[in-house]
């Protein structure tokens, strides 16, 4: 029961696109992440993923259609629904997600981070 300061957490993020844990609540995980560039497309079989940006924006590409999401909004993407986001410049995200969320997906690769770790 401790007060979380998004700012120095974002601070302590080094890498794109490598979601750190902040908090953990009724199965959830809360993350930060830093997005630069072009994810990969992928889904979630059995997770629903909420995206908060806190600084900045991006788009989430969905099959068909593209949605900027900008500082202050959020966007959640139903679990089956095949999405990629994308950042032209860095954007700070607040991730919250079930705990057994894994970042590609369906589309493990070079980007998947299994066990992502506490800051």
């Amino acid at each position: 029961m401790e007060v979380i300061n998004l700012v120095e957490k974002f601070s302590r993020l080094s890498k794109h696109w490598d979601p750190k844990i902040i908090g953990a609540l009724n199965g959830q995980h809360v993350k930060l992440v830093k997005f630069k560039g072009l994810f990969v497309w992928h889904h979630h079989e059995n997770e629903d993923e909420l995206f908060l940006v806190v600084r900045g924006s991006f788009t989430m590409h969905f099959r068909g259609r593209s949605v900027l999401v900008s500082e202050g909004e959020l966007i959640i993407v139903p679990r089956t629904v095949e999405h990629c986001p994308e950042a032209v410049e860095e954007v700070h995200v607040l991730l919250f997600e079930p705990a057994s969320t894994v970042n590609t997906g369906s589309a493990p690769g070079d980007r998947t981070i299994e066990a992502p770790g506490w800051i």
